[in-house]
């Protein structure tokens, strides 16, 4: 039914809003905005960046990953309060940790070769759990044995305690995990990658082993990546993005 000639009228003879209750109604507006960017940061995903060759080839430095909160861990944007949630990760799942050793380092990519209970063990170039050898077609150098570290005289034996995982890097050469520092507390897990979205080849200075670009603190090299990135597209890795885990 269309508005009558009068109805028309008295909304055109209406007094535009005042500034105040505009001001207000945008400030309403972006107080939902922020409340739900802050719920999905804390609680649904977060993005990160991978830093160094801990996870290779599974995993590139400048691999930009979606991560999922969900079902894992829930807190406080920017603040140490979390909780853990009822999901728990699976064996040779791929997962995203504080870093146990030092607290306030930058968040850890491991995968989990441990279970709560396992008897874990390193030996004939192989990871033996429970006694069955550990079957790994994700590392770096499939062919490569892998070593116990340096400080053991003989092959050590880790019992993993309920409620912790032992965790690894793919790259086992070079991944400081749960063989070095021990093992990883379920309270520690933040969640689990789900996408790369970007993967950028950064250039790096003649004196860098490996570009810092990614290095939390780098914020001027990972400007001057992204800006590389955008003047040479073939630095950007572009068979790698949205690839899902």
């Amino acid at each position: 039914m269309k508005p009558s000639e009068s109805e028309t009228d008295d909304k055109k003879n209406q007094p535009p809003a005042s500034f105040g209750n505009r001001a207000k109604s945008e400030a309403i507006a972006w107080f939902w905005i922020l409340l739900a960017f802050l719920f999905i940061y804390s609680c649904i995903g977060q993005a990160r960046v991978i830093p160094s060759e801990s996870m290779e080839n599974t995993l590139l430095v400048g691999d930009h990953l979606i991560m999922s909160r969900f079902g894992y861990d829930a807190g406080l944007p920017f603040m140490n309060y979390h909780l853990p949630l009822w999901r728990n990760p699976k064996r040779q799942q791929i997962v995203i940790i504080r870093a146990p050793q030092l607290p306030g380092a930058p968040d850890l990519i491991k995968r989990v070769i441990g279970m709560p209970g396992d008897t874990l063990e390193i030996h004939d170039g192989h990871v033996w759990i429970n006694g069955q050898q550990l079957v790994e077609p994700y590392l770096k150098e499939p062919d490569s044995p892998i070593q116990p570290p340096s400080p053991f005289d003989h092959p050590p034996i880790w019992h993993v305690p309920e409620g912790h995982y032992f965790v690894m890097g793919d790259n086992r050469n070079d991944s400081n995990d749960s063989r070095y520092w021990g093992y990883a507390s379920r309270s520690d897990l933040i969640g689990v990658p789900v996408m790369i979205y970007l993967s950028i080849d950064a250039p790096k200075t003649d004196d860098e082993i490996r570009t810092e670009a990614w290095e939390p603190g780098h914020l001027g090299e990972r400007f001057e990546a992204y800006a590389y990135a955008l003047i040479h597209p073939s630095h950007i890795r572009w068979k790698r993005l949205f690839h899902f885990f």
